[in-house]
């Protein structure tokens, strides 16, 4: 599925978002590029029944430095659903890892936001060379940390969902009292539901697999993970099961829940912008 793009596209500005699909083997990829395009590369990947528009607010405040990259993961946003239905983990990483050679990066900071950041970490499986530093922003580190209630509550038989049904799956994913954005609620509508099926039954199988702090611990790549304290979905207690990994940098954002990419767009980007800043978003070279 490819959906109409409401951004601008031009060339002209180094800083104007330039938004294109990647014609891969299984499908179309949207990306859009922002900020300036010489500048360290910046990789954001969204969660499940969501899109790359869910890091709209967050984009400002990083391109000023960066040159963000967003993708719509396929099946959903403007991605097309991939050849043969497969939103496998692995494969997601595959994939990512080759839009990013085609639009020529060597090498990104690559974060995820839910479970975004199960393909973000599995790009740095498959794609070492690409991936300089991860960060995760609400990720469940395993499935005993998962709180909110299970299977997707809806009837495939009377699919598009309502506003309103589609409000009361979405409400966990902010903190108590948190409008769901309608945006949110569109985007959600607009897939199918197998897209939205598969890709969260992909997740838990990939989590289930071998939980998260586990595989990063392996990588050897730089960690940021942000967890808001009033996450409705994963244990907040459970962000710190990543101190798993050599030198994680662990925070909790007080009184943001599981989203605060657009809860708390402002602190967000200043965890972010402060762990690309640190100088320890590079690997050490293999010798």
């Amino acid at each position: 599925m490819t959906s109409p793009d409401r951004h601008p596209q031009t060339s002209g500005d180094a800083r104007a978002t330039e938004a294109s699909i990647l014609c891969l083997d299984h499908g179309g990829l949207y990306v859009s590029q922002d900020g300036p395009r010489d500048a360290p590369v910046l990789v954001l990947i969204h969660g499940s029944a969501s899109s790359s528009r869910s890091w709209d607010a967050l984009v400002p405040l990083l391109s000023t430095v960066h040159r963000v990259v967003r993708i719509d993961l396929p099946g959903h946003g403007r991605s097309a659903e991939p050849a043969g239905g497969d939103y496998a983990i692995p494969e997601q990483g595959r994939r990512i890892g080759t839009a990013l050679d085609r639009l020529g990066i060597g090498e990104a900071l690559v974060a995820g936001h839910s479970s975004g950041g199960y393909a973000a970490t599995a790009v740095a499986e498959e794609r070492p060379d690409l991936v300089t530093a991860l960060a995760l922003i609400n990720t469940g580190p395993r499935m005993d940390a998962f709180i909110a209630p299970g299977p997707i509550a809806f009837d495939p038989a009377q699919w598009p969902p309502t506003d309103e049904q589609i409000r009361g799956f979405a409400s966990t994913g902010f903190r108590a009292g948190h409008q769901v954005p309608q945006e949110l609620v569109d985007e959600l509508r607009g897939m199918t539901y197998r897209a939205v099926a598969a890709a969260m039954e992909a997740s838990t199988a990939y989590l289930t697999r071998r939980a998260l702090p586990d595989r990063l611990a392996v990588l050897g790549k730089p960690l940021q993970v942000i967890f808001g304290d009033q996450d409705r979905r994963w244990r907040p207690s459970s962000a710190a099961d990543y101190r798993v990994v050599p030198g994680a940098r662990v925070e909790l954002l007080p009184g943001a829940g599981h989203t605060p990419i657009l809860e708390d767009p402002p602190r967000t980007a200043a965890l972010l912008l402060d762990f690309a800043a640190s100088g320890n978003t590079r690997a050490p070279r293999a010798r």
